[in-house]
């Protein structure tokens, strides 16, 4: 009989160690799974990260770049009257591959410039005139993305070629380039720390093509909007994000820009490259399912050669779905 008890004994506790053992893992695989439920869009779904076929990418990025100082032929700050840029990029991208690594899309650009001392948000009147005052869808841009190394999921490249389509006003105040503007742009990120940091790096090559400015100054065309033909751009950014939660991250960024371009290269004329470099910080927040929100700050808190020194407001939304 004591037998019996012992073995009974025996039983019922690896019986309770098993089912314990049990729960415990089944506990774990139940955390595991909502950590991969709770993923949201804006810790998947980074620039470098590509759809899955079927998807779709909209992206509604507004940005309000205000500036009272510009460097002067050297990087000497000195002060201007207020001038105002909206800037209104739409991307529409959608998955075409089945293994995810080819995107195609379109790109739109719709601008607002005030000028001569006029507050910031002027811009949202929208006007347009030949004194002070431009705005309009300026350019539309095929583009494309794809992740070239199957085993790296977060790098990627899109390259763009975006085509003037606003109205050419000879002597009106800018709107933007006229020129053909092929872009690349290069993307790579890391995650670490628990997956609560992340370290995000773009890098960017862009040609404007086009008449040079003495050439367009031949053709009474508006010149000031061909100051960046036959030039090349060469961004490079990186931003450092952390994220309190799976919904929302917070981030701080910087950029130096090396813009390389001659007046008259036809006739061996005088160098104009410019370079400036901005700082900002900005956040992210998951608002749904599908659609997140970002606010974002940059100051430009250097230049040469004319660069402005001033600092840009921007807001986007962005839905996967």
């Amino acid at each position: 009989m004591k037998r019996i008890k012992c073995k009974l004994l025996i039983f019922t506790v690896l019986f309770s160690a098993t089912i314990a053992f049990a729960q415990d893992d089944t506990k774990e695989k139940e955390m595991m799974d909502e950590s991969e439920q709770e993923k949201s869009k804006v810790q998947e779904y980074t620039p470098s990260k590509l759809l899955k076929e079927g998807q779709w990418d909209i992206k509604f990025f507004n940005g309000l770049y205000t500036q009272t100082k510009q460097t002067d032929g050297g990087s000497n700050a000195q002060d201007i009257p207020r001038q105002n840029f909206f800037t209104n990029t739409t991307e529409i991208y959608t998955g075409v591959s089945e293994n995810s690594r080819i995107n195609i899309g379109l790109v739109f650009q719709v601008r607002a410039n005030t000028y001569d001392g006029a507050n910031a948000i002027s811009v949202f009147s929208f006007e347009d005139n030949e004194t002070d005052a431009r705005s309009g869808l300026t350019t539309i841009a095929p583009s494309i993305r794809v992740q070239p190394f199957k085993n790296i999921g977060n790098f990627s490249f899109t390259s763009s070629l975006f085509l003037p389509v606003f109205k050419d006003v000879p002597n009106a105040p800018y709107l933007d380039k006229r020129s053909v503007f092929w872009e690349t742009k290069i993307f790579y990120d890391k995650t670490f720390g628990g997956n609560k940091w992340q370290l995000f790096t773009e890098a960017d090559l862009g040609f404007n093509f086009g008449e040079n400015r003495q050439e367009a100054d031949a053709t009474q065309v508006n010149e000031s909007e061909r100051f960046a033909n036959n030039s090349l751009a060469i961004p490079a950014s990186i931003f450092l994000s952390y994220f309190p939660s799976s919904k929302s991250t917070i981030f701080i960024n910087g950029q130096h820009n090396f813009f390389i371009g001659y007046d008259n290269p036809n006739d061996g004329g005088e160098n104009f490259s410019q370079n400036y470099t901005a700082l900002g910080f900005g956040g992210k927040y998951q608002l749904t399912n599908a659609l997140n929100i970002e606010l974002s700050y940059n100051k430009f808190v250097r230049g040469s050669n004319f660069q402005g020194l001033g600092q840009t407001f921007s807001l986007g939304l962005r839905a996967i779905l």
